[in-house]
């Protein structure tokens, strides 16, 4: 019997003319038409990255002014005295660095304050922080300034208002209370090709290693473009030496030298 249903409705697809029949025809054509849609984003995007792996990433270093040196007075005013109101770090006071939004001329930046005990070299730190400070690009929230005064040790990045990955994947409710509103796919891959855009030219600029990869790092600018942290492209520091707490990106070609 089922054999025989199955065979009257492919038959009734072929032709047969009822309204009942045409109804299925346009559902059909309509999934259809749907899943050809999602195959052709999915072929532009891919394009698209294959386009990136080809020719590279350009630099983007017009818009934004050449890295500084900024007094600890300047960043205290910026986020008034370090407020607890002015803190965006996911994890709050708790972090052990913590990143407070903040004004400076007029323009909104982001200032992560290290703890106490990090980078106890202060010319190890200034030169880690000039060395990513040289790298601009649209994919990047990129490094403007640094502070290092004392035992104060403090970036300053662009600031980015639509909050992380991780909030859009993990805690985004949407109009109606109590229901999640999932990152759309056709979005995600957007996220993925920032991201390898990102990566692909801190590569090419000699900056092969992000430390502390996770959904945290990836930002939203103001224009819901994403962007990768400038902070994970510096290294930890204990007690003077570099290390790493979660080396999560390490390009192949690179474990292929080091062995």
């Amino acid at each position: 019997m089922d054999f025989d249903k199955r065979v009257k409705e492919l038959k009734a697809v072929r032709g047969v003319g009822t309204i009942a029949d045409l109804e299925r025809k346009k559902r059909w054509v309509a999934t259809a038409q749907s899943a050809v849609y999602a195959l052709a984003t999915l072929r532009e995007l891919f394009l698209k990255f294959l386009m990136l792996v080809e020719n590279g990433v350009k630099d983007e270093e017009g818009h934004l002014p050449s890295f500084m040196e900024f007094s600890l007075d300047q960043l205290r005013f910026a986020t008034s005295g370090f407020s607890v109101e002015n803190i965006v770090s996911e994890h709050g006071e708790k972090g052990p660095n913590i990143v407070y939004k903040g004004k400076l001329d007029n323009k909104k930046i982001a200032v992560k304050r290290f703890n106490r005990s990090a980078w106890p070299d202060p010319r190890q730190f200034l030169e880690e922080s000039k060395a990513v400070g040289q790298l601009h690009n649209v994919r990047l929230a990129n490094l403007i300034g640094c502070c290092c005064e004392g035992d104060e040790r403090l970036l300053v990045a662009e600031y980015m208002p639509n909050d992380t990955l991780a909030k859009h994947l993990f805690h985004c409710n949407c109009a109606n209370a109590g229901e999640t509103q999932p990152m759309q796919w056709t979005m995600r891959l957007r996220v993925a090709l920032h991201l390898a855009q990102a990566l692909e030219y801190c590569r090419s600029k000699g900056r092969a290693l992000y430390h502390d990869l996770n959904p945290y790092r990836v930002l939203f600018d103001e224009d819901g473009n994403s962007r990768l942290s400038c902070f994970g492209l510096m290294k930890n520091s204990r007690d003077g030496k570099s290390y790493s707490t979660n080396l999560a990106f390490t390009p192949p070609e690179y474990l292929r030298t080091e062995c």
